[in-house]
Formats: structure tokens, sequence, C-alpha cells
């Protein structure tokens, strides 16, 4: 990357990818997420589908991928079949990731219409009293259920997609799970199950959830007791040339580690894609990824150049 060469910002073009916020709302309290702990400073709500078709159509030309998935459950949103297939029909790869809890709320051969390329489902426990102790309000069975039932639809159908992938979040809860949530995908039927690590907002002095081998963590334990995230922080993030997320109300916000929309760069709602993301708001916080990105919240607990999968 040249600016990361130089520390200069030199940029050119637009977003390639994107991801779009469907709900904030979650059914679910994970104790680790603003959306379970319905803790949002910002605004919260439900996407427009006449507006989003609008944006969809100004990031569509330079885009390849679009991820349905911010904050929230996308599949609470009664009309989320309708933006997969917008997104399919302008030949945008299409993904999202569901707690599972609403595939059957809707007909999964209408799912399996619908564009979806990639389907991530997350089960943080190989059974009831594992999985809810995170997932807290989650019913293991709902969920296993939900993905039969869109497996043997995609077969019907003699569909590939949605590649569904089996998603295990590795927390002192599940740490020892690993064989028995491997042998459910298969069960399932599952295309693939991968371990990925945990975020922790406060992880400073350690936490409940944290794994404790290290090996499956974001984090590293110091000689006096305290963690630190598990890599060195360099300078320049490739997320800030490539794509952006997009909030249900049409806020641009740098990367998924901006939750709150603390940093927002603009408004697709407001003004265009291209005004916004040329912006002098943007150029200022890409000088500041490349200047010390240490000096960014977001930054500081970011994942970038940290092994996430840990198994797959």
């Amino acid at each position: 990357m040249i600016s990361k060469l130089t520390k200069r910002v030199v940029h050119a073009g637009y977003p390639m990818h994107f991801s779009f916020e469907p709900t904030t709302t979650c059914n679910l309290s994970c104790p680790e997420c603003p959306s379970g702990l319905r803790m949002f400073s910002r605004p919260t709500g439900d996407a427009d589908l006449s507006q989003f078709e609008g944006w969809l159509n100004q990031f569509a030309p330079h885009a390849f991928w679009v991820n349905f998935y911010f904050q929230g459950e996308p599949f609470i949103h009664p009309r989320i079949l309708d933006m997969f297939a917008m997104a399919s029909s302008k030949k945008l790869f299409v993904s999202t990731s569901t707690n599972g809890h609403f595939l059957s709320r809707f007909n999964t051969e209408e799912i399996v219409k619908s564009g979806l390329n990639r389907l991530i489902v997350s089960v943080d426990g190989a059974t009831q009293e594992s999985f809810e102790k995170y997932r807290i309000g989650g019913k293991l069975h709902v969920v296993k259920e939900g993905v039969r039932r869109l497996l043997e639809s995609r077969a019907k159908l003699g569909s590939k997609f949605p590649e569904v992938i089996l998603q295990c979040l590795v927390l002192s809860s599940n740490e020892r799970e690993a064989e028995d949530i491997r042998a459910m995908g298969k069960e399932l039927g599952v295309d693939r199950v991968v371990f990925k690590t945990a975020q922790f907002y406060q992880y400073e002095q350690g936490h409940e959830f944290m794994p404790s081998n290290l090996e499956h963590s974001r984090y590293r334990k110091n000689p006096d007791g305290t963690y630190r995230v598990h890599r060195s922080l360099d300078d320049g993030c490739w997320r800030m040339w490539s794509g952006c997320v997009l909030t249900w109300d049409g806020r641009i916000v740098p990367c998924c580690f901006d939750k709150d929309a603390i940093h927002e760069i603009g408004s697709i709602a407001q003004a265009s894609l291209k005004s916004v993301w040329k912006s002098d708001t943007m150029h200022h916080f890409r000088a500041a990824v490349l200047n010390d990105r240490s000096q960014i919240d977001i930054c500081a607990n970011c994942s970038e150049g940290t092994k996430v999968w840990v198994e797959s």
C-alpha cells in the first residue's frame, strides 16, 4: 500500500465492499454486544427498504461484496430477503451472519432463492447449558432446527448456496467443546465449522469469558497479571481504503469496530457516497490511522493483524 509506505494519504476509487445494518434489534442479550445490552448511544431502528435500494445503487457500481450485518439480528427485519435479492441482482456477493433463531420464520426455500451466497450461524456451545451462558435467551435446538431445514431446502432446490458456516466464538464456557461442535456441524451437514476468537471491551484485567488457553484468545497476559492485545499495532489499515460500514439510517462509519458510530464519516442519507468517501473527514481519519493508530479508540482493541480464526 502506497499510503502505508509513504505515510501520506493516497487514495483512488470507491468502496469495493461494505457492510449494511438492516436493524439494531436483537432477540438475545449477549454480554459483550451493544445490541444485546441495549446500550447504544446512537439512534436505533430498522432500515427502510426504498432508502436502502437508493443507497445500494450508489455502492453497486464499485463494490463486489455486501455483508448484511453490523449490529442487531438481520433476520428480524421482515424484508431482509428482499434486501438480499436487491443486492444479488446487482451481481454482488451477498453474505450475512445470524444467531439462527429466525431462520424458520421465513420459508427456507425462499432464503435459498433470495441470492444469499454465504450464511454464518453463530453457535457458541455444544449443549444448551454452555450455549446460553453467552447467548443469553437463546435456544440451541431452535438454531439447529433452522439450519437443518435450510440445508434440506438447499438440497431440494439443487443449489450450492447459501454456503452455511457454523461459527463458534471461543469462550471459557465452550473452549473444551471443539470436537462436539465439529460433530454438530457434521450431523447438520454444514459446509464448514470455524472457531473465532472473542473481543472484550474491558480486557485489561481479564474477563470471565476469556478462554484459559490463550492460543484461542486475542489477548496476551503481561508479567504483572494484566492483559494486552495479542499483537503490535502497526499504523495503517487496509479497511480504510477498501470499504466501510453503513448503519440502518445511512451513517457511514470506518469499520465494524465503530459499533456506536462515534467516528461517523458522513451520511449517505444527506450526501452522496462519492462526496462522503472523498471528504475531508475521511481524509483526516485515514491520516490519523497512518500517523498513530494507537490514539484512536476503536483501533486500540482491533483484531487487524491478529489471528482471529483459530481453527477451520
